[in-house]
């Protein structure tokens, strides 16, 4: 009989306090400087998005699939972040729809890693399919609403950074 082995995965915690510290700023002005929040939006794409692509090396080492979706999102965030960061009057004005896609793009890469969720626990299957159903929906009603966005923007980047913070949170113990 074999024991399932765990461990403690340091690099998501990481990235779960990264995400919350800087939900945190964004829920404490959100009606402050976009130019901000561009930037710390344009810095967690990168690291994610590195997260992202050293995680499909992983879950191809430890399963044998591919993970395309994990590489293609991985990339997209560094790209996302790297506009963000070095072209802030671009990332302020396509800000409300880049955030938009990158919530619908987030939350169909958390749908099509499910099965992984589901070999972690019945429990963390189903509070990652809720958060990520509901990423889909919020993604998709700021891609058609992006006055609404651009004027929210602060709160529902504090929202979406700490929902993605308590997911990594979790997974940092349930590995």
């Amino acid at each position: 009989m074999s024991e399932k082995q765990t461990h403690f995965d340091w690099g998501n915690l990481l990235l779960g306090v990264l995400f919350i510290l800087t939900s945190l700023v964004a829920f404490k002005d959100p009606a402050g400087s976009l130019v901000s929040v561009t930037v710390f939006i344009g810095m967690m794409a990168i690291i994610k998005g590195c997260f992202d692509i050293f995680l499909r090396n992983k879950v191809k080492k430890l399963t044998g699939a591919k993970a395309t979706v994990l590489i293609i999102v991985g990339i997209l965030d560094v790209i996302l972040g790297v506009v963000l960061l070095f072209n802030l009057n671009i990332g302020l004005l396509a800000l409300p729809y880049l955030f938009a896609v990158w919530f619908i793009a987030d939350s169909i890469n958390g749908l099509f890693s499910l099965d992984l969720a589901k070999a972690v626990s019945p429990a963390y299957y189903w509070f990652s399919l809720i958060l990520n159903v509901i990423g889909i929906f919020i993604g998709f009603a700021l891609l058609f609403d992006p006055i609404t966005s651009a004027l929210t923007l602060g709160f529902l980047v504090g929202f979406y950074l700490l929902m993605f913070g308590i997911m990594n949170i979790v997974e940092a113990f349930l590995k």
